[in-house]
C-alpha cells in the first residue's frame, strides 16, 4: 500500500470539484489516456468511469468504480488497469490554511501489482501518485483562474 501526501493552494472545494467532473479524469490521473464515458450520476456511489490506460497504439480500455463519494472530504475508487490489476484508492482531502492536504492511499488489490514485493510496488506507486496529485492540484487551481 502506498501512501502520498501533497498540501496544495486548491481548497477542499475546488478539488471535489475536478474529482465529481469524470471528463478531467485523464488530465490528473497518470496512465489514463483518455475518458470513453461516464455513467450517468457519476460520481455517487457505483458510478463508473469507462476509460481507456496507455498510449496510443497500445491503448486498454478499462473501468473506473466509485466505491464511497463525500464531498469535499473523502473518495474511494476501485481501479482497473489491466493488464497490471487492480487497485483500491483512498483520495483524503482536509483543508489547511487557503488550500488542503490531499492524502492518496493505493493498495494492489489484484494482478501484477499485487504479484510485487511491497516494497517495490509501494515505490512505483509513490513516484506515481506524487505526480498523479501534482496534476490534480493543477487542475484544480487552474479551473478558477
Amino acid at each position: 500500500m502506498s501512501v502520498t501526501i501533497r498540501r496544495m493552494k486548491a481548497t477542499p472545494e475546488q478539488i471535489f470539484a475536478v474529482l465529481a467532473d469524470p471528463w478531467l479524469y485523464p488530465t490528473w490521473v497518470v496512465g489514463a489516456s483518455r475518458l470513453r464515458a461516464a455513467d450517468d450520476g457519476y460520481p455517487e456511489a457505483g458510478c463508473r468511469l469507462h476509460h481507456s490506460i496507455g498510449v496510443w497504439p497500445l491503448v486498454l480500455n478499462d473501468e473506473t468504480r466509485v466505491d464511497e463519494w463525500t464531498p469535499p472530504r473523502r473518495m474511494v475508487l476501485q481501479a482497473k488497469t489491466r493488464p497490471f490489476g487492480e487497485e483500491r484508492v483512498t483520495i483524503e482531502v482536509k483543508p489547511r490554511g487557503d488550500g488542503s492536504v490531499v492524502r492518496m492511499e493505493e493498495h494492489p488489490t489484484s494482478g501484477f501489482s499485487a504479484l510485487l514485493p511491497k516494497p517495490v510496488a509501494d515505490v512505483i506507486l509513490d513516484i506515481r501518485n506524487r505526480e498523479t496529485l501534482r496534476r490534480l492540484e493543477w487542475v484544480a487551481v487552474g479551473r478558477q483562474e
